[in-house]
């Protein structure tokens, strides 16, 4: 029975009446990821703004709120900030690619809660599928800690050697062609097969296929976030650049999408390396 719900499920459009209204309107807001992921991007955009205003303003509060992520002044302080900052940054960043598997579990929920079956909230999943980024920030968080004090960071969180950004970029790109990532990407593409084969109706089951998807989702795209080292943490382009790339990427757009953003970023981190190398060539006067 619950298979033919699920096949059933594919045919069903992004009104879900059957769902509890807060429900609803989480499938039909992941029913639209480019809309989701421009919110997003503007969003982002805004904290990028206020935090410039604040800066030149020579606010107190900000500065005290920057002081702790200061190479010498790390503390409980210091990485309580980076740590909100770098889950806000992630969920912001990843929540409109979790677009497809989101708005697949609604569809399945909604056709089963319209023969009467026992269904989970999709906040359930979407709180499993949280976890796992939050679990990223966190240890994105002492990888920074680790960069700046090798002096791979600067105070302001931007990298201090375009050799290391290279290097970054270089490894994402070549990341976007490995076996791994394809098969991670795959299952994030077309949630409804792992769905199939897992479908569970009890809130922790349902919090754990979130968790599932979120390590898949994790698989596709921790090196492309890794990037933010080596352009800069704040940088509020990137943030967006990238999230919109995500987004694309697993909504359907092929394996050549994958490949071109291979392409580029290896291309991008070869451009860095040679400034770097070229701006401590030495120069011999005549």
């Amino acid at each position: 029975m619950r298979y033919a719900v699920m096949v059933m499920s594919q045919a069903t459009g992004h009104d879900l009446p059957h769902l509890s209204p807060a429900a609803g309107r989480l499938g039909a807001t992941f029913a639209r990821p480019k809309v989701l992921a421009i919110i997003c991007v503007v969003v982002l955009a805004g904290l990028g703004w206020l935090a410039f205003g604040l800066i030149y303003a020579g606010m107190d509060t900000f500065a005290a709120l920057c002081r702790p992520m200061v190479a010498e002044a790390w503390g409980v302080s210091g990485f309580a900030v980076v740590a909100a900052m770098w889950g806000a940054m992630t969920l912001a960043m990843m929540l409109p690619s979790a677009a497809p598997m989101i708005l697949t579990y609604a569809e399945i929920a909604d056709t089963a809660a319209r023969k009467g079956e026992r269904i989970v909230s999709p906040f359930t999943l979407a709180a499993g599928y949280s976890l796992v980024w939050l679990g990223f920030a966190a240890a994105a968080t002492l990888a920074q800690f680790a960069f700046t004090r090798a002096a791979l960071i600067d105070s302001g969180m931007a990298a201090a050697s375009g050799l290391f950004s290279g290097a970054i970029f270089i490894g994402a790109g070549v990341y976007q062609f490995s076996g791994l990532k394809h098969a991670c990407l795959t299952q994030c593409q077309n949630p409804f097969p792992f769905f199939f084969a897992n479908w569970a109706t009890t809130p922790r089951g349902v919090f754990r296929l979130g968790l599932k998807q979120g390590l898949y989702c994790l698989g596709c795209c921790w090196a492309m976030m890794l990037v933010m080292f080596a352009v800069g943490l704040m940088n509020i382009i990137w943030m967006a650049a990238l999230g919109m790339l995500m987004t694309f990427e697993k909504i359907g757009t092929g394996k050549r999408f994958t490949y071109a953003l291979g392409v580029a970023s290896i291309v991008i981190g070869i451009a860095f390396i040679a400034t770097a190398v070229v701006a401590h060539w030495p120069v011999h006067r005549i």
